[in-house]
């Protein structure tokens, strides 16, 4: 679900064109960031399963990717947005980090805990479309596709509202920025498939 992922943040950039586009992509990759450090050392694993490749894992992200820590997360990344850009943008950031949680709800297998470290050894959580490669690729996909439309739809409408740029060359870049962001969130999508 990496490119899906990004998918949502161009969404989400569309929506509120003052937070930064690398805040936004940052916030929906957050839980893998601090995941990355963990797997390191050991305290989070995976576990291949169906010979690897897309989505052929068992995720043991007990701390990063619980539904505790995935709130505490999103809270602290929107307090964090809210003293560098304001409210609105609190709530983007916290919004997109917790969406990587559902999102990867969507797809894993069942190996999200709720408590942090599994405490209690409740019922892990994942409804694990990974399992149906095509049905979880057409969400990316459609992930991706929403994304750089709507994304495309703000940079022409910015475009259009701005006087100092109407009539110059800014429609085109525009058309170009959505082109290229497509580009790449399609480039992520084909390299999580191909195991790259």
């Amino acid at each position: 679900m990496f490119a899906g992922h990004f998918g949502l943040a161009a969404a989400a950039k569309a929506a509120s064109p003052k937070t930064p586009l690398w805040a936004i992509m940052l916030g929906t990759q957050l839980l893998d960031v601090i995941f990355v450090p963990l797997l390191l050392t050991g305290m989070e694993t995976t576990v291949e399963t169906d010979g690897g490749g897309y989505g052929g894992a068992v995720i043991h992200a007990d701390y990063t990717h619980s539904l505790v820590s995935a709130l505490i997360i999103a809270l602290l990344a929107g307090l964090g947005a809210w003293r560098l850009w304001g409210k609105q943008s609190a709530g983007v950031i916290g919004g997109v980090v917790f969406s990587h949680w559902l999102l990867d709800l969507l797809v894993h297998r069942s190996d999200m805990p709720i408590l942090p470290g599994n405490l209690g050894s409740l019922p892990l959580m994942g409804f694990g479309l990974w399992k149906w490669p095509f049905i979880s690729g057409a969400l990316e996909v459609l992930l991706i596709a929403v994304g750089a439309v709507m994304y495309y739809r703000s940079v022409r409408l910015r475009a259009r509202n701005a006087p100092e740029i109407a009539g110059s060359a800014f429609p085109a870049k525009a058309v170009w920025a959505a082109a290229v962001m497509a580009v790449l969130l399609m480039g992520s999508f084909i390299s999580d498939l191909i195991g790259i």
